[in-house]
């Protein structure tokens, strides 16, 4: 089988092009780099630009790199000419940078993801296609939901809701940023072009993705940006009161849930799901502060800020369809994934 995957260098991409590798599969990834800024303040001392990029160069003969941009129509139709499956995680990941540059965040998030729906359908393959799409479509409708203020965290006082927001939950007549509005830009696409032209695709909605090899900073990836600023006794900014609660999910359970997609694609083409760690696996952020004190036995110093746009005070993702449609479920608990980050970025 033939596996391409866009934004094959970063973090999720990676792991998505390490599974299929280590499964024989011959994998291609295509990756324009354009971290490189932001990444470089994630972490200097890793080379966090070209980590992902190195190692699974360095560790896999069955993958092909080539350094590309999903807005370069001609080049992903010729990359996705002959594949069976297309992983596509490419994007602009940062709200703050989609208000400051809603135009770069626009090509890249819906007009990229437009090429790649195009090469799809014009490949003669016609493969499968998974799109990495956010919990921020549904913008700041979810802050509509009540809440209850504890401790350590905020919770949904709507018992209709203990299970976590569903994919039926309203995305509509809301602020979203332009994050949100080029994500779910690309979620729509990929939902018609199942529909329309007959592609299978799935479409994943993704909470807060967490585990090795990943660089995040304040603006993407704060379980990580938490981990390594604890790790190296720097000081983190919290926007808001900390108690803002997400699910969190393993990185490698979610590779699996693609490719249980892949495998029922027939089955559930242009099917949406929230994917996150459910109910069983949340923190808040000062959480996460307590938990990576217990791993590390350090405790980074903390200062607060006011609350930052589109931020969602409570999100919990009810996995219940995955569940249901993937045969699906988290298989590592938070206190496990938190130690394998740390053991991870102690060694690399």
């Amino acid at each position: 089988m033939k596996v391409l995957v866009t934004g094959g260098a970063g973090f999720v991409g990676s792991h998505v092009a390490e599974f299929y590798a280590k499964n024989g599969e011959d994998v291609s990834v295509v990756d324009n780099l354009s971290r490189a800024e932001t990444l470089a303040k994630a972490d200097k001392t890793k080379r966090a630009i070209f980590y992902n990029w190195n190692y699974l160069k360095n560790t896999y003969e069955n993958i092909v790199l080539t350094k590309g941009d999903i807005r370069n129509r001609r080049q992903v139709e010729k990359m996705a000419l002959d594949v069976d499956l297309i992983i596509h995680t490419a994007a602009q990941v940062a709200v703050t940078t989609s208000i400051r540059d809603p135009l770069t965040d626009f090509e890249t998030n819906a007009l990229g993801t437009l090429n790649v729906l195009e090469a799809a359908r014009r490949s003669k393959n016609a493969p499968a296609i998974v799109y990495c799409s956010t919990n921020k479509v549904y913008g700041e409708n979810v802050n509509d939901i009540p809440t209850m203020e504890r401790e350590t965290r905020h919770v949904f006082s709507d018992k209709k809701f203990e299970k976590g927001i569903p994919e039926t939950f309203p995305s509509n007549l809301c602020a979203h940023t332009p994050y949100g509005c080029s994500k779910i830009s690309g979620d729509i696409y990929t939902q018609d072009y199942s529909k329309t032209y007959g592609l299978n695709t799935g479409i994943f909605r993704m909470s807060c993705i967490y585990g090795p090899r990943q660089f995040g900073n304040e603006d993407q990836g704060w379980v990580a940006h938490f981990a390594i600023s604890t790790l190296q006794n720097k000081r983190l900014t919290i926007y808001g009161d900390g108690k803002q609660v997400r699910d969190v999910l393993f990185v490698n359970d979610l590779v699996q849930a693609f490719d249980l997609f892949f495998k029922k694609r027939k089955e559930i083409s242009g099917d949406v799901f929230n994917i996150g760690g459910g109910p069983e696996n949340t923190l808040s952020l000062i959480e996460l502060l307590s938990l990576l004190q217990r791993v590390t036995g350090k405790r980074c110093e903390v200062k607060f800020k006011n609350w930052r746009a589109g931020d969602q005070k409570v999100y919990v993702s009810d996995i219940s369809k995955a569940r249901k449609k993937l045969g699906w479920k988290p298989t590592v608990n938070t206190l496990n994934g938190i130690k394998n980050f740390v053991e991870w970025f102690e060694r690399a």
